[in-house]
């Protein structure tokens, strides 16, 4: 009787989908700061959805932030090869760094890392190579295009300062794209890299001692961190700035230019529903962003005095009145 009962179980377990027998594949999230963790992972878990994968059942988030401090992004990526990732995916140039040092099997999604190829992520945009893919943020092409709008906007610019983090090579890319971009619009580039959050107090100060006619800052968490010290100072200065997110401008920034985040997210979703499903990430060619936001804050423009052509208010996205 024992016997037939365990032929029977047999029988039903042999009969039950892979996927309920398999464990849940362990997607591991990796991001200098909390909030681009908290979206990728509502993305993702959407996507997967419409895949057909169920949470809990086919896969699982591992969330690990670095709380803004990117020196812990090895030991986090360390921890996920650890934990077991079946895919790891990274914001930031940092994070993906750090999960390619942590491991040359688990296959690694990254986004807002810069240009990859330039840095030496991977190998090229159209075959990656290894175990990377994801997206290029296309950052030479936008600081160009940011630098032109700041001179739309202000068309007496002759001098703008650039703030970037001078630690991370995926935002030096940028500085070096806008650099190559400015004589062209008559513009000289002035780089101020800070490293650290006490460096804005320098970098301010050197801005006070001899104004800048506009204020280009690249964004990464450390950036991010300190963003209202850099809308008050420009404000306080009336000097206009343009920002890469659009979370700069409802912030008070005077305007923004970038990919735009919700389809940067669902694009990184699928690559990972792609691999999961066993595609090799290397052979994933990168994708890059179509939509983009323009956003312009009239308050705040209005609050520095300055008149905005029509024209470039009429190619906004958006306008905070």
């Amino acid at each position: 009787m024992r016997i037939r009962r365990t032929a029977v179980l047999l029988l039903l377990v042999a009969l039950l989908p892979a996927t309920v027998l398999a464990a849940p594949a362990k997607i591991a999230l990796i991001a200098p700061s909390p909030p681009i963790l908290v979206e990728a992972s509502k993305a993702i878990g959407e996507a997967l959805k419409k895949q057909g994968l169920v949470a809990d059942r086919d896969f699982t988030f591992e969330v690990l932030s670095a709380a803004g401090d990117a020196s812990r992004l090895p030991a986090l990526a360390q921890q996920a090869v650890k934990d077991g990732a079946a895919v790891i995916v990274t914001s930031s140039y940092p994070a993906a760094r750090a999960a390619k040092a942590a491991t040359s099997t688990i296959p690694i999604v990254i986004f807002n890392a810069g240009e990859p190829e330039e840095t030496g992520l991977i190998a090229s945009l159209a075959h990656p190579g290894g175990n990377l893919t994801g997206l290029s943020d296309m950052s030479a092409d936008l600081s160009a295009k940011r630098l032109q709008l700041l001179k739309e906007a202000v068309p007496s610019l002759k001098r703008t300062a650039m703030l970037f983090n001078a630690d991370d090579a995926g935002m030096v890319t940028r500085y070096k794209a806008a650099s190559a971009v400015a004589p062209k619009l008559g513009v000289t580039l002035e780089p101020f890299g800070v490293r650290e959050p006490d460096d804005f107090g320098g970098a301010f100060d050197k801005m006070a001692a001899n104004p800048p006619d506009g204020i280009l800052m690249v964004t990464d968490v450390l950036t991010i961190l300190n963003r209202k010290r850099v809308i008050d100072f420009a404000a306080a200065r009336k000097i206009p700035a343009i920002y890469e997110l659009d979370l700069f401008a409802k912030d008070g920034g005077l305007m923004a230019y970038g990919p735009n985040q919700k389809e940067m997210l669902n694009r990184a979703a699928t690559l990972v529903a792609r691999v999961l499903k066993g595609a090799k990430a290397g052979d994933l060619p990168f994708e890059q962003p179509t939509l983009f936001e323009f956003t312009i804050n009239r308050k705040t423009a209005d609050a520095i005095g300055l008149k905005l052509p029509p024209a470039l208010l009429a190619r906004a996205d958006k306008v905070i009145e």
